[in-house]
Parts: structure tokens; sequence; C-alpha cells
């Protein structure tokens, strides 16, 4: 599969995907989340701008599915999501700015996925790379590195023996 993308008719590359994963790897799970002001600062704008980058590619991609597609329909309910989380502000306890970070981080990560479903772009669960179909991958079912939850999806197969200590 190609990875540019179609918007506008150009051969422009997808979105980065992978920083945008990244940037959430930062406030998700819990445990790594961090608490001083300034970063949580920097981390709540960069998340936001992802955000507002991945937001309008989504509508695209769905505007060109049928009216009573579901994954159609579950990404524009999830974007009705983040534009809700993006008009809203934490409040002024240091705890407030954490749990909105987290709630940015999350709707991120549920965008980046709808952004890859709607398009066409696959990402390997391990390492988080497009899987390109001259790729050699494996089934892959266990703890995704997001934060606990089951994933189920292709990782590469030179990803599938390589031991990763978090």
């Amino acid at each position: 599969m190609n990875t540019a993308d179609s918007r506008n008719g150009t051969d422009a590359p997808p979105l980065d995907i992978i920083t945008m994963r990244a940037s959430v790897a930062q406030v998700l799970p819990p445990e790594v989340t961090p608490t001083d002001r300034a970063t949580l600062q920097t981390l709540t704008g960069l998340l936001r701008g992802h955000l507002q980058l991945i937001i309008p590619e989504i509508e695209q991609a769905a505007a060109r599915l049928p009216a009573d597609d579901v994954p159609r329909y579950c990404a524009l309910a999830c974007i009705g999501e983040a534009r809700a989380k993006l008009n809203t502000s934490p409040g002024q306890l240091p705890y407030d700015a954490v749990a909105y970070v987290r709630r940015l981080g999350r709707s991120l990560l549920a965008l980046c996925d709808h952004y890859e479903t709607l398009t066409g772009v696959r990402m390997c669960l391990a390492c988080d790379r497009p899987l390109r179909d001259d790729e050699a991958t494996v089934p892959y079912d266990k703890v995704s590195p997001s934060g606990g939850a089951a994933a189920c999806g292709r990782i590469h197969d030179r990803c599938a023996h390589v031991v990763r200590i978090r």
C-alpha cells in the first residue's frame, strides 16, 4: 500500500501518527503523566496542536464514505468529543491540569486509530511505524504499549523478536 495521502488530490505524506502517539505516551498511562505545571502546559499545547491537525484530515476521509457507514459515524462522534475537549480548559488546581492533558491524550489516541482506519494506513503495534504490503508481519494480540488495553492487529516480523524493557 502506498502511504501517500490523497487529500486534496496531492501526494502529501500522511500525518505523522508516530509523533502524535509518542506525544500521547508522555501522558498515558497515568503513572507517566508529569505533574509540574510547565511540562503540563507544554504537553497540553502539543496535544491540542495535534488534535487541530488530525480533526480536519479525519473529516475529509469520513466525507468520502457513505452517510450510514459505521466507521464514519464513529470517527465523527469521536471528533465531536475531541472538539468539546478543545473548547474547555483545565481548572486551576494542579490535578485539573493533569486530568485535562490525559483527556486530550485519550482523544488524540482514539483519533489516530480512526485516521488509520479511514485512510487505510496500518501501523505496527510494537514499533508504531507503518506496515507496508511488502513487509513480513505477524498477528499481535497482547497488551498495548499505550496503557494496558488489549490490542489486536499486526506487527513487523522483526518486531516480534525484540525485547522491550519498560
